[in-house]
C-alpha cells in the first residue's frame, strides 16, 4: 500500500469511529496495519452497509480511492447522505461512581505511549445517546507527533490493554495539531490527561 492509500485509510478509520460498531472499526483498523487489505475493505463495505451507516459523497470517493477494485458494487449498497448526524455519544471526564477509574489501564498505556510518538494520553468516559442507549465505556486518546503511524499505535495500545489486562476499552489515535472529526473532537474536549502528568 502506498503512502497517500495508507493515509486515506487512516482519515477514513477516524472518520467513521463512533459510527462503526467498535468490533468491526477495531477488524478494519487490524487488517489495514496488518497488511490485509482485502479482508479490510470486506469489514469496511459489509460493516457498513450491514449496520446502516450512512456516508457522504465525499467518504464515498475516499472509500472508492483505496479498494482494491474501485467498481466494487458493495459500495452502491451503502447509503449516501449530504449530512451527518452529531456523534451518538456524549463523552465526560469521570465515569459513574460505581465505575472503577482504570488506574492499571492509565499506567499500562502510559508506558506504551512514548514508543510511538505519543505526545500526550487523555482519556474519557463514553456513553451512547438516544432512547435504547446502554453500555458506557473509557475511550482513551493518544495524541501523536505528526508524522507518527496512527494505525501502528492503536495496534499496539489496543494489544496491550487486552493482552496485559484483558480489556477491550477503546482507543483512538489522533495526530497533535490536526483538524479533528467531530467524534474524536468531542471526546477529546471532555478528556482527563493521564499523561504526562
Amino acid at each position: 500500500m502506498d503512502v497517500k492509500t495508507y493515509a486515506t485509510v487512516v482519515e477514513l478509520c477516524a472518520r467513521f469511529a463512533g459510527r462503526l460498531p467498535d468490533d468491526v472499526l477495531d477488524a478494519v483498523r487490524s487488517h489495514y496495519f496488518g497488511g490485509e487489505e482485502l479482508i479490510a475493505e470486506s469489514a469496511l463495505l459489509l460493516g457498513l452497509a450491514y449496520d446502516g451507516v450512512a456516508i457522504t459523497r465525499e467518504e464515498k470517493e475516499l472509500i472508492r480511492s483505496v479498494l482494491d477494485d474501485p467498481d466494487n458494487p458493495d459500495l452502491d449498497d451503502i447509503a449516501v447522505v449530504e449530512e451527518l448526524p452529531p456523534p451518538a455519544y456524549r463523552f465526560s471526564p469521570t465515569g459513574p461512581a460505581d465505575v472503577p477509574v482504570p488506574t492499571r489501564a492509565d499506567a499500562v498505556l502510559s508506558e506504551e505511549a512514548p514508543r510511538h510518538g505519543g505526545r500526550r494520553l487523555r482519556r474519557t468516559w463514553r456513553e451512547p445517546t438516544g432512547p435504547d442507549a446502554a453500555g458506557g465505556t473509557w475511550l482513551y486518546v493518544l495524541q501523536v507527533a505528526p508524522g507518527s503511524d496512527e494505525l501502528r499505535a492503536y495496534s499496539a495500545l489496543s494489544s496491550r490493554l487486552w493482552v496485559v489486562l484483558h480489556e477491550k476499552w477503546q482507543v483512538e489515535v489522533v495526530t497533535e495539531g490536526s483538524l479533528l472529526p467531530p467524534y474524536q473532537a468531542a471526546a477529546l474536549t471532555a478528556a482527563h490527561q493521564v499523561w504526562p502528568l
